[in-house]
């Protein structure tokens, strides 16, 4: 039998692991895990960890889901991988009826690639191709949003605006124009997240109503962005925003990756704009569509959008776009597992009372000298650790905080990963109420921990 550092020795000797600066793992090593089931990971030594992150988001209905293995194992018996071009399947086709029916209204249309990041690659490329098709080879620009966060790859790259991520790879990017986030943190005492959110929007029209001549798409991560410490606004920003896309004649890209299945409370975050939803021209979707099991993401558009594509061969106006595992049958099988246990669970009203508890369990933090706010949209709760709560001082990123919270977690079997020194809760939903009260007990511990050496 394997143990712990078996494995550890192993990894450190062949692996580059993501997002990860490989010296800190010789003095905080990986953790292997051997098996997972439902909340809980399990390392080689037998110890056990509630994933309070979703393993980077994308697990929603837990590990070892026996609904969706079935689904994966009795695909695997019909067809593991067929190419997408000039080919097709049945679970590629029932997925996109699938998606094309729980989406916002127009969206009708949906190209699959393997990946979040590519998922807003094909965006970008098929608004500006889509403009390019149209006569208007002119608009070749995007607008984003301040601590915007899009992906690794140089487009998704380019529309963010992380500078950890970004900043060193900037000679290589396209340079979009940026407007000031609604991000209602920053908002005065006393204003409340519409009012923020409403005033933040003056940027973003002056912006539209300068440069709509040259651009292509604005882009935003509707009401989370997640990358970018987990900083929320209200929907009245979207709301606002697809109004302005139409007056401009620009398109709407949401990027609803980390938002989608049921994050922020709908199944898409983009429902909560208005009285009745907004619909975007292009949505990416990628992360929970698989409930975390095999790569997949999707951009749906409109048939306005498809349209402009559909052409005689020699006009050369295809999109050709393509990945080696676009449409993978056993990924595709495993989203239509996930979306038919979101109807048989009525997850969407379950997750109303996780998502209060969730809240009352941590409600105590925002008295706490060391937090400057607790904050929630749906099943994603968010608390923003400080070094003084009156002015809201930040740590010095250098010391690390965070960390401390995430090493302390790993003691008290809570698998807690930290953006810089924000802790955040986004688990699966199938975590059970006394599980949240455990892990809001072992942040509150290791805040106290963290604030105090």
């Amino acid at each position: 039998m394997s143990t712990n550092q078996d494995i550890i020795d192993r990894d450190l000797a062949v692996l580059w692991h993501p997002c990860t600066q490989m010296k800190d793992l010789a003095k905080l090593p990986p953790v292997p895990m051997r098996r997972g089931e439902g909340v809980w990971l399990e390392d080689f030594d037998g110890n056990r960890y509630i994933d309070a992150v979703g393993s980077w988001w994308v697990n929603i209905f837990g590990h070892a889901n026996p609904v969706i293995n079935d689904a994966i194992k009795s695909q695997l018996d019909t067809v593991e991988h067929i190419m997408l071009a000039g080919f097709t399947h049945e679970p590629a086709v029932a997925l996109a009826e699938r998606l094309v029916r729980i989406s916002p209204p127009g969206l009708d249309k949906v190209f699959y690639s393997d990946n979040g990041s590519a998922a807003v690659e094909v965006a970008l490329k098929m608004s500006f191709h889509y403009w390019r098709n149209t006569g208007h080879g002119e608009k070749t620009r995007f607008i984003n949003l301040t601590n915007s966060y899009h992906g690794e790859t140089l487009g998704a790259l380019a529309v963010g605006d992380v500078s950890l991520y970004k900043k060193t790879y900037e000679p290589l990017l396209l340079k979009p124009l940026t407007a000031r986030s609604p991000d209602c943190f920053h908002r005065e005492p006393g204003v409340s997240w519409a009012e923020h959110s409403r005033a933040c929007f003056a940027e973003m029209e002056a912006l539209l109503a300068e440069h709509a001549h040259e651009t292509c798409a604005v882009i935003v991560e509707p009401l989370i962005q997640a990358a970018g410490t987990m900083r929320m606004y209200d929907p009245v920003y979207l709301e606002l925003l697809r109004e302005a896309c139409d007056r401009y004649g620009v398109h709407l890209i949401a990027d609803e990756i980390a938002t989608g299945f049921g994050r922020t409370g709908t199944m898409f975050a983009c429902e909560q704009a208005g009285t009745g939803g907004i619909s975007p021209d292009f949505m990416c979707l990628s992360k929970g569509i698989t409930a975390g099991y095999l790569p997949l993401s999707v951009t749906l558009t409109s048939n306005t959008i498809y349209d402009a594509f559909y052409d005689d061969y020699e006009n050369l106006s295809a999109f050709l776009h393509s990945h080696s595992y676009t449409g993978n049958p056993l990924a595709c099988a495993a989203a239509i597992a996930t979306i038919d246990e979101f109807e048989r669970r009525d997850q969407l009203t379950h997750n109303v009372a996780l998502a209060k508890r969730m809240h009352d369990a941590t409600a105590h933090l925002a008295d706490h000298p060391h937090v400057a706010e607790v904050r929630q949209t749906g099943m994603v709760m968010a608390i923003e650790m400080v070094q003084d709560k009156s002015s809201r001082t930040a740590f010095d990123w250098r010391e690390r905080r965070g960390l401390r919270v995430y090493r302390h977690g790993l003691t008290r079997q809570a698998l807690l990963r930290p953006l810089g020194d924000v802790m955040y809760f986004m688990p699966p939903y199938v975590i059970s109420p006394e599980q949240i009260d455990h892990l809001a007990t072992v942040v509150t511990e290791g805040i106290d921990i963290a604030a105090s050496t």
